[in-house]
């Protein structure tokens, strides 16, 4: 691999960026009118710009993408998280055109992307999974019935869902039929694909998830992430290792998602998503995401691995680095999302100017951001300004050392969520781990945050 178009933008672009231009790989950004003059624009060794500000016009142009490898000389493409990353299409249409896609085959993001096929690679490799449908709902089939065996409260998904969408909460047998249909009906418009499947709802889970890495033959994990603190099912702040688990719930995720990247022949970085129920101590699949995660810095600080060179690695030369042996964990660290968003008006986005802009600085702390002072932030993508990973001793520790470094965040020009990390971090329920996925929404002051 000598030269990489980011098919991507803000913070995560200049991510790859970074990893690549310490491997000696030159860069391409692509970027939309409005980016030109963006941080990951000025970071690459180049950009090219592929269309006006909305996202089908530019950031999800597959033509104008693959155009700008090929004008530039670029022999791979890496589709970071998002956007792109996870169209089969694309990424067949990159190695169509006789390119490196840096990521897992087509044939094994269209599997995992589809929800009730992922589940059923997952029973095969052993996997534990949550009672549900066998496969995709029938419209044919006994829906009552099924969910009779199932039992109640229960969700109906869509196969073709993913990141908290397609997904309908039933309590009782008189809602089911009537939200299998309107799920069907939603499914089809907004994903192109009716299939749902049915299966048991788990109240006050939490949200954990292994990352794993292969590379067609290797196949190994690199510990687990806990992301369980969501507002509306996107994830708000993540923490590695997942806090007051069992050993024995950590050990069967953990090598049971490496059984599943095996069975798929996986290459690349991936993560596998579980529902954990800690009235039960029982872990279940969700999903597996068949790229780098936004909150894959985390892992990276407990393990001392650059995730993104790893992808790089194995793309370029069919090969990882690293053996299972090779890993190993030191202490914890929390990820903050900080968006641009105004909590006192029920989130609304808020674009804007960024005035001025000054991030923490010392030992355990990192921020990996798209924006600088003088960045426009666009109403046109995610609100997401950057990622504050703090890295301690101890999860204290972190809970403290994090605190301390979103004080002294300073970001003038539009809203922000840090007064909301700051009250989440502060919460006993956080500090005990008795919070769950649906937390938030559970305890209204949290989003009276001004």
């Amino acid at each position: 691999m000598k030269k990489l178009l980011i098919a991507n933008r803000g913070e995560i672009a200049v991510r790859i960026i970074r990893s690549a231009r310490d491997m000696g790989i030159g860069t391409v950004a692509v970027v939309s009118e409005p980016d030109a003059s963006s941080l990951a624009a000025r970071t690459a060794d180049e950009y090219v710009v592929v269309g006006p500000a909305p996202a089908p016009a530019s950031y999800l142009n597959q033509g104008a993408i693959i155009a700008a490898a090929m004008d530039t000389g670029c022999d791979a493409v890496h589709p970071g998280y998002g956007f792109l990353s996870e169209n089969t299409s694309f990424a067949r249409k990159v190695a169509d055109a006789g390119l490196i896609w840096v990521g897992p085959n087509a044939d094994a993001i269209e599997m995992m992307g589809n929800k009730s096929l992922a589940r059923a690679s997952a029973e095969k490799a052993g996997v534990p999974v949550l009672r549900g449908s066998d496969g995709p709902l029938d419209p044919e089939a006994d829906a009552l019935a099924i969910a009779a065996g199932i039992g109640y409260p229960l969700v109906v998904k869509a196969s073709a869902g993913g990141g908290g969408r397609g997904i309908r909460f039933v309590s009782n047998p008189d809602e089911l039929l009537e939200t299998i249909e309107m799920a069907r009906g939603e499914a089809a418009s907004v994903f192109g694909d009716a299939t749902v499947y049915l299966e048991r709802f788990v109240e006050h889970a939490r949200h954990v998830e292994v990352q794993i890495l292969g590379d067609g033959t290797n196949f190994i994990h690199l510990g687990d992430r806990d992301c369980s603190m969501q507002r509306r099912s996107q994830k708000v702040l993540e923490e590695a290792p997942a806090p007051d688990l069992p050993e024995s719930v950590r050990e069967t995720i953990r090598q049971s998602s490496v059984e599943l990247a095996r069975q798929c022949g996986y290459q690349g970085a991936g993560t596998v998503e579980f529902l954990y129920d800690p009235q039960n101590h029982e872990a279940a699949f969700i999903e597996m995401n068949t790229r780098i995660q936004v909150e894959h810095p985390i892992t990276e600080q407990i393990t001392g691995v650059d995730l993104v060179r790893e992808q790089l690695l194995i793309a370029g030369t069919g090969s990882m680095s690293l053996k299972q042996e090779d890993i190993t964990f030191t202490g914890h660290a929390i990820e903050c999302r900080i968006n641009a968003e105004d909590p006192g008006n029920n989130f609304f986005p808020s674009p804007g100017r960024l005035d001025v802009i000054e991030w923490p600085t010392g030992d355990g702390i990192r921020v990996d951001t798209g924006v600088d002072a003088g960045s426009v932030v666009s109403p046109f993508y995610d609100s997401m300004l950057a990622k504050l990973i703090v890295h301690a001793a101890d999860r204290d520790s972190a809970i403290a050392a994090t605190v301390e470094a979103l004080d002294h965040v300073r970001i003038e020009g539009v809203k922000t969520t840090v007064p909301v990390h700051k009250m989440l971090l502060a919460r006993p329920e956080f500090a005990a781990v008795t919070h769950h996925s649906k937390f938030i929404e559970t305890a209204p002051d949290l989003l009276e945050a001004k």
